[in-house]
């Protein structure tokens, strides 16, 4: 991971959002709501736009703040996002409407490992993204990577976790096992036969998958 110098350093290039992402960043520190890191977002959006992604899925919408970013970048884009809990649903709904983007936005209630026959109505996507309950990253990856065009890319969040994945000695037994998981799928992820993985040391951790070749 980058030290923090550089990392505040990177962090001040990035030009300031529209007025309603920088009001729910506010509202993500003031609330203790896990949203993508700028540096990792930014890293995510241009591999977005050199891929020119138009149909993407989201697993994990929270209070529609990665949503919103992806439509801003790829106003021609469609989103399909999913989100489980209610009371982040009603606040994504809310910011979502207050945009220009909401007709981009599509949001699917339910947890993702249930919602799937809804979410393959949408498919096929030309870019997935990553960014719900960790331990269950390999789940999410197995059952919506089927409905992935065949260039399609993989985004993943939050897979250095802090930089703990590399570290072997952590307290807290529930953070020792997140992190386990969260190496075990960064291990299988690497070595997936179908597709091409780097990890960028951004924000949190950002895995870009591609699916290979015949």
């Amino acid at each position: 991971m980058l030290n923090e110098k550089l990392h505040s350093y990177i962090e001040g290039l990035i030009p300031e959002r529209h007025s309603l992402l920088m009001e729910m960043e506010g509202y993500a520190n003031e609330h203790h709501v896990p949203i993508m890191e700028l540096a990792g977002m930014e890293a995510m959006l241009q591999m977005l736009r050199i891929h020119g992604a138009k149909n993407i899925l989201e697993v994990g919408t929270a209070i529609g703040y990665s949503a919103l970013r992806m439509a801003f970048a790829l106003p021609d884009s469609n989103i399909i996002t999913i989100e489980r809990d209610e009371e982040r649903i009603q606040l994504a709904l809310e910011f979502i409407a207050r945009s220009d983007y909401h007709e981009n936005i599509f949001l699917i209630e339910g947890d993702a490992l249930d919602v799937e026959e809804r979410v393959r109505g949408h498919a096929p996507y030309d870019a997935i993204f990553i960014d719900a309950a960790k331990g269950q990253y390999q789940k999410f990856f197995e059952i919506y990577s089927k409905y992935l065009k065949a260039d399609g890319l993989i985004i993943t969040d939050n897979v250095l976790f802090k930089g703990l994945v590399a570290e072997s000695d952590i307290e807290s037994k529930r953070t020792r096992n997140l992190v386990k998981k969260i190496d075990e799928f960064n291990r299988w992820l690497m070595n997936h036969k179908d597709f091409d993985t780097v990890i960028l040391p951004v924000g949190d951790g950002v895995a870009i998958s591609k699916r290979r070749g015949e």
